[in-house]
């Protein structure tokens, strides 16, 4: 069992916290805006219900189930990583239209992601305000708390920004019934992103490098969120097309310097440590979700909902739903040279582990001969290969419709079966995994990126083999029937400093990012960074349409770097919000 004292009272928060349905309407009923809270001995309450909202765990839509605060859906799926999963692409179609690029804006599914994040503003708003209003006196640390609840929010925003680029800032005293008048135009993604670094680093300023609780954000969190925005920032867009014009050199500089900032962390010794318990808050954790399990508040806990459809399915001893399942081209992307390099032009290759699919308890893998980088299967769940430490037998036949989506399950943020974390009340194989937002490896990274488009590319490429060095060292998956042998061959090296020019080394990071921070979320967001959303997709639809034929005919259409302002969000605002390029006019 997993406790932490930061959450002491989120039953009570959570009770007593809420937002409306009509968010930019009404005034919320039995939220935290009431009088009953508006008083310093309710400010626990309120911050704790901030933390609280970081799992997007809110009373009116229930659990984060379908707005996944892990980002499977918006992230991954909406990627080359991964496809839908489930039982086919009718179930829960929603998902299927950012597979695919019909990103709509009667979307459901993207009207309560909007509705929940600002229900999660409002949380950490609701915070400062009452904070503002206490002296030092009534409340010590008030002022850590305020820069406490000024991260929080500008997480947030700052995915606000990510997901639906136009979007209303709602100032910390505007009263509710002014929300409505309140545009999604007045401010560009480079002022809203702008302003959010400037919040990060302003409480940078003011928060200790290390809390008495775990869970609570420090200063290195303030600086490691605030150089992630900035890297962010400093690829320009043109607002008319979303394509990137131009990369600030000063904001990079920025970034490098930001991290150059923060100490006290390593990467694990092992990346499959990531999938532990033992390992939340750990020596590469910078800034993660705090689950817990049994503590009081529901059949399970505080568990990672957001991952409640991701469990395998088919005949996965999990059950699961099966949902986000890792893309064929994915798993070419392990591929290695005989140096144990990646391979750029993977998809000039054939698909590497083909399954050959006899019946449930009876498949072989195909085309296994080249070698692949150790983390694939520290990624991917792969029919007859070993599945963590479970000894009973390997995945096999654990994706719901083959027919669609294959064979192959993501293996990441879930335990073992035998793990002590794992829980079946009420779910389906979940835990109470943390779910890291920022972690040491992601600096190494950030950093790196920033070097190489700085033209310092021979300082970054350490960096990467930093976490190159992490999977080589790292155990490697054995064979399920005779565990003295390698489940494949594995093979990955250490980028050489020759041949390691600007181009070269900006391929190689951006391969390692994607190879490192698989299913993580994050994978679509980075490809509209760096301006190739467009080509990487629709090279991906061709490569993969033979045998996912729900790509035949579709393809990534300008202006689709960014979700559709939901029309629900233009209703509740009487008509004052512009659309999105790319989307029809409201």
């Amino acid at each position: 069992m997993k406790h932490s004292k930061i959450f002491l009272s989120l039953g009570i928060a959570a009770m007593l916290s809420s937002c409306s349905d009509s968010f930019l309407q009404n005034t919320p009923q039995g939220s935290l805006n009431d009088g009953i809270m508006n008083s310093t001995e309710s400010v626990d309450l309120l911050i704790n219900a901030a933390y609280a909202g970081m799992s997007g765990m809110l009373r009116d839509y229930g659990d984060p189930t379908f707005r996944p605060t892990s980002n499977w859906s918006y992230g991954e799926v909406r990627s080359d990583n991964a496809y839908k999963g489930g039982g086919g692409t009718g179930d829960v179609y929603d998902v299927h239209q950012f597979e695919i690029f019909e990103n709509r804006a009667d979307n459901g599914n993207l009207d309560q992601k909007w509705f929940t994040f600002y229900c999660q503003i409002s949380r950490c708003n609701s915070a400062i305000r009452v904070l503002d209003k206490a002296t030092e006196e009534e409340i010590p640390n008030k002022n850590i708390r305020i820069a406490e609840m000024m991260v929080l929010r500008a997480h947030f925003y700052f995915e606000l920004v990510r997901f639906y680029n136009k979007i209303p800032y709602m100032e910390l005293d505007l009263p509710e019934s002014e929300y409505v008048n309140v545009r999604n135009d007045e401010f560009t993604r480079d002022q809203h992103l702008s302003r959010i670094a400037n919040e990060l680093l302003e409480a940078a300023a003011v928060l200790p490098v290390q809390q008495p609780e775990v869970g609570r954000v420090n200063k290195n969190v303030a600086l490691a969120y605030a150089a992630k925005v900035k890297l962010y920032q400093a690829y320009e867009q043109d607002p008319a097309t979303n394509a990137v014009v131009n990369i600030n050199r000063s904001l990079l500089n920025e970034v490098v310097q930001l991290i150059d900032q923060i100490n006290g962390y390593e990467l694990l010794p092992d990346f499959q440590y990531l999938d532990l318990v033992e390992y939340d808050n750990g020596p590469e954790s910078i800034f993660e979700i705090q689950y817990s399990e049994n503590d009081g508040s529901g059949a399970a806990g505080r568990i990672n909902w957001s991952n409640q459809l991701c469990s395998p399915g088919g005949n996965s001893p999990y059950s699961g739903d099966g949902f986000f399942v890792p893309s064929q081209d994915l798993i070419n992307a392990y591929q290695t040279d005989d140096n144990g390099l990646p391979i750029f032009d993977y998809q000039s290759l054939p698909d590497y582990g083909v399954v050959e699919y006899i019946n449930d308890s009876e498949q072989h893998l195909s085309n296994i001969e080249n070698n692949v980088d150790p983390r694939l299967d520290f990624v991917v769940g792969r029919p007859t290969i070993t599945w963590k430490t479970w000894k009973e037998r390997p995945c096999q036949s654990w994706v719901r419709d083959r027919g669609a989506y294959g064979h192959n399950c993501q293996k990441r943020f879930l335990v073992s079966l035998e793990d002590p974390h794992i829980s079946f009340v009420g779910c389906w194989g979940l835990s109470d995994l943390n779910w890291r937002i920022i972690r040491y490896a992601d600096l190494l990274l950030y950093k790196a990126e920033a070097l190489i488009e700085l033209g310092r590319e021979n300082e970054a490429r350490g960096l990467i083999n930093q976490i190159r060095e992490r999977a080589m060292n790292s155990a490697y998956v054995k064979d399920f029937n005779d565990p003295s042998k390698d489940a494949a061959n594995y093979k990955i090296g250490l980028y050489p400093a020759e041949g390691w020019t600007q181009e070269y080394a900006r391929q190689a990071l951006r391969t390692e990012m994607r190879l490192e921070k698989a299913l993580e979320g994050e994978r679509f967001f980075d490809l509209v960074r760096w301006g190739i959303a467009k080509e990487t997709m629709n090279r991906y639809m061709r490569a993969e349409e033979d045998n996912r034929i729900y790509y035949q005919g579709q393809s990534f259409q300008d202006g689709r770097e960014y979700f559709a302002i939901p029309v629900a969000q233009y209703n509740f605002s009487q008509g004052i919000y512009t659309q999105n390029p790319g989307y029809p006019s409201f």
